[in-house]
């Protein structure tokens, strides 16, 4: 009969440590379905801006115009850095590389480094990436001195 009882008991045991497993993975797994959702809407919105800038027949060039900033950096070269990156191009505005923590896989017309590598001084650097700007913003004063601004700003700003 006790051999019953801690077979039994041991069997609940598993059931209910299993369950706390499975439970802990999918709510990260939940977590991070939210982050990626959080992180597409903030760029959805960022990019729709964008579309309301450009009919309203503005440029982002007239921003760096007006800021005296020639020479730029972006960082973030997926769709939204490629994208400004030839909206700048055929303007007074140099970009002199891209940032980018996979940039061994990115194909651009401009040289793309990480975080990482030595980065030459230029008059600001831009960051596509929004949702991750504060943090991105910190590690990029610590390796320029220069003005870090957030395209979602120069979108609301221009």
């Amino acid at each position: 009969m006790k051999k019953g009882i801690v077979g039994t008991l041991s069997l609940l045991a598993g059931a209910a440590g299993g369950a706390i497993s499975v439970g802990k993975i999918s709510g990260e797994k939940i977590k991070g379905w939210h982050q990626l959702s959080d992180k597409h809407l903030n760029l959805f919105l960022m990019m729709n801006q964008w579309v309301k800038v450009k009919q309203e027949g503005k440029n982002l060039s007239s921003y760096f115009e007006k800021k005296e900033y020639k020479k730029i950096a972006v960082y973030g070269m997926s769709y939204a850095g490629e994208t400004f990156v030839d909206e700048l191009k055929n303007t007074g505005i140099t970009i002199a590389y891209g940032i980018d923590k996979n940039a061994d896989t990115i194909y651009s017309d401009i040289d793309i480094f990480t975080m990482e590598d030595s980065l030459e001084e230029v008059d600001a650097v831009v960051v596509t990436a929004v949702t991750f700007f504060d943090e991105i913003e910190e590690k990029l004063c610590e390796k320029l001195d220069c003005p870090i601004i957030s395209l979602e700003d120069i979108l609301y700003e221009v």
